[in-house]
């Protein structure tokens, strides 16, 4: 069964870090280019970080840059995601995303909030 299992989240103060994992199973993610993606209450999910597979080359959004990292680890099918500098806008429900070809899954997300 292909799944994608999102976990790491909760709240944290401003300022605080989180780290985010997502871990793969019934397919092996080193093929796959991995994203993370977020999803604020009445807004639409935006691209956070990208991951592919060839070179391991990032992209990150700009509202991200500087303060959040993924990297990836093929050996234990996973995908992370550090936050550092937290703030309140970035507040969501995260999703894991990976993609070959014509095959595309996502996770059920983690929810992040930060607040004081």
């Amino acid at each position: 069964q292909v799944q994608l299992v999102e976990f790491g989240g909760g709240l944290v103060q401003p300022g605080g870090s989180l780290r985010l994992s997502c871990a793969a199973s019934g397919f092996t993610i080193s093929t796959y280019d991995m994203s993370w993606y977020r999803q604020a209450p009445g807004k639409e999910r935006e691209l956070v970080a990208n991951i592919f597979s060839f070179g391991g080359s990032t992209t990150y959004a700009d509202s991200v840059k500087g303060r959040f990292t993924i990297f990836r680890d093929n050996a234990k099918n996973m995908v992370f995601l550090e936050m550092n500098s937290l703030k309140p806008e970035d507040t969501a429900v995260y999703y894991c995303k990976a993609v070959y070809s014509r095959y595309l899954y996502w996770g059920q997300g983690t929810q992040v909030t930060v607040s004081s």
